[in-house]
């Protein structure tokens, strides 16, 4: 599991012209998942992002979570993040999961993060397209893989 995670000021998803997901504060997570992702790579992932220091404290260091903030959580599925370039011009996505197995690891790991939050999660809609609008505050971003944890 792949996630690409911004802080951002605010981020959007728009769906055939109409905003069907915002936030405000908090972090826009793209979620790329692998034919070979389970629930720990679930309960791995949204632990670290949950516990992730990215947000300045009173002395402007990047010190504190996004639950220490209150801050809101936007998650978008992103199959492009497993894309491989290694042969030729044009990405094979070969590793990203199927939908009927990416779809429900896709929706626990939203359950997932709203149990931490303690509040519901906005998100995309699975393999729609999407326009996705955010102000990336920073700009922060960071990118975590279950499979490379480092």
């Amino acid at each position: 599991m792949r996630a690409v995670i911004q802080r951002v000021s605010r981020a959007s998803v728009t769906i055939e012209d109409h905003v069907t997901a915002s936030i405000d504060r908090g972090l826009l997570i793209l979620l790329g998942i692998e034919e070979a992702d389970t629930a720990e790579d679930i309960d791995w992932l949204c632990g670290k992002i949950t516990r992730l220091r990215v947000f300045p404290d009173i002395e402007g260091v990047m010190n504190l979570s996004v639950v220490e903030t209150s801050g809101e959580l936007l998650v978008v599925s992103q199959f492009t993040l497993h894309a491989s370039t290694k042969k030729g011009n044009r990405p094979s996505h070969i590793r990203a999961a199927r939908p009927e197995v990416a779809v429900p690891l896709y929706e626990a790991f939203i359950h997932k993060m709203e149990a931490a939050l303690g509040n519901k999660v906005p998100s995309g809609v699975f393999g729609a397209m999407m326009q996705i609008e955010l102000i990336n505050d920073g700009p922060v971003t960071i990118i975590i893989d279950s499979k490379n944890k480092e």
